[in-house]
């Protein structure tokens, strides 16, 4: 029988900032889907990475199920109710619309779940970032599933040596292509290195791999809240299921591509590139300029419906080196201030709120040969 990870996170408020999730919303959402989950998952964990709340559910209604998206809905709405009496910041934050309407594509909070055929033992990582966009996922996955420096098993393990497929979305023109690695290596890197616009949503199998013949084998949420709300409300902060082990990346290669803070859009106001620190969830709280930004991950297993964990993968010391140059790259770029490339350029500050301020100045322009030929 099939089973559905979903996991389905949200901003609906935060202390005293965009630091970190009130454990009264947290213990909030839990409640309502403890009471109102019973019939439609077998079981669930909550998390938070920021100021966001993170809901990873298991159940066999498939991807899209309007009866679990509507749960996780009503879940964060009841959380911002909380959110709104302790007058938490940016109460309902992620909730674009006011009302459910049969699933939650573009209505704010972001979704990653796949449908599996579950093995006899099924270990998965779920990442979480905060003060980033979905593109920050590129690389990480990239180095999970094609660079062979990072995972050596594309090289000694015949499970894995055929390779993955990549599902690639152009979120401006909304649409998707596939790409083979290691066949089409170069192509896909020609498109997932402009992260702004080309994200990987999904990686699969092949036919090749006989262990997990042609399954979903990772996930990213891609809601992009900007191009959604037609205006900056947030920044996306987007999750990951990475499912591991027999044929797939081992749990060490799936974390090894975390271990440089390369660099990642957003970080404070939406508008400014800085490390990805990874971090366990105690140290996931935004501070220094609201971040740096980061990543959690949580590793389970999965049997029969049922999830054991999770355990908190970077709270280990292992990172802390990599927790070390990220400090590092933070001092070095926020000695830019509001330069580039420490903020990020024109077109990916559209939607912030730098056009307000860029109208205000349209009219004082003139034209430089007309104003030269008039001195």
């Amino acid at each position: 029988m099939k089973v559905t990870i979903s996991h389905i996170k949200a901003d609906i408020g935060s202390l005293p900032g965009h630091s970190i999730v009130d454990e009264k919303v947290m213990a909030r959402i839990q409640e309502y889907i403890e009471d109102h989950g019973k019939n439609l998952i077998s079981d669930f964990r909550m998390a938070h990475v920021g100021d966001d709340a993170q809901i990873t559910m298991v159940h066999t209604k498939g991807i899209d199920s309007s009866e679990i998206h509507e749960l996780a809905w009503n879940a964060f709405k009841a959380g911002t109710e909380v959110a709104k009496k302790l007058g938490l910041y940016g109460a309902g934050q992620d909730l674009l619309k006011d009302s459910f309407s049969g699933n939650l594509k573009g209505m704010g909070p972001g979704v990653a779940e796949m449908e599996i055929n579950e093995r006899p033992s099924e270990p998965f990582i779920v990442y979480m970032m905060d003060k980033t966009e979905p593109g920050a996922f590129n690389l990480p996955i990239y180095k999970m599933f094609a660079d062979p420096f990072n995972t050596p098993g594309l090289v000694i393990d015949e499970a894995m040596h055929s390779g993955f497929r990549f599902e690639v979305w152009d979120v401006i023109e909304h649409k998707a292509i596939f790409l083979d690695a290691p066949e089409y290596l170069y192509d896909l890197l020609a498109l997932i290195g402009s992260k702004e616009r080309y994200v990987i949503k999904r990686v699969y199998t092949k036919k090749e791999n006989k262990k997990l013949p042609e399954e979903n084998v990772a996930v990213i949420s891609t809601d992009k809240l900007s191009l959604i709300a037609g205006k900056y409300v947030g920044k996306d902060d987007p999750a990951a299921v990475v499912r591991i082990q027999s044929g797939l990346p081992a749990a060490g290669e799936s974390l090894e591509a975390f271990a440089f803070p390369y660099l990642v859009s957003g970080w404070m106001r939406g508008s400014f590139n800085g490390p990805l620190m990874p971090v366990g969830m105690k140290d996931a709280k935004m501070t220094r300029f609201d971040g740096p930004p980061r990543v959690v991950a949580l590793g389970y297993v999965l049997k029969s419906g049922k999830l054991e964990g999770p355990v908190d993968m970077f709270d280990d010391p292992a990172f802390d080196y990599a927790r070390r140059v990220a400090g590092e790259m933070t001092d070095h770029l926020r000695r830019m201030g509001p330069f580039e490339p420490h903020r990020l350029p024109d077109q990916e500050m559209e939607y912030t709120t730098l056009p307000v301020v860029m109208e205000k100045l349209k009219d004082r322009f003139v034209d430089i040969e007309k104003e030269t030929l008039a001195k």
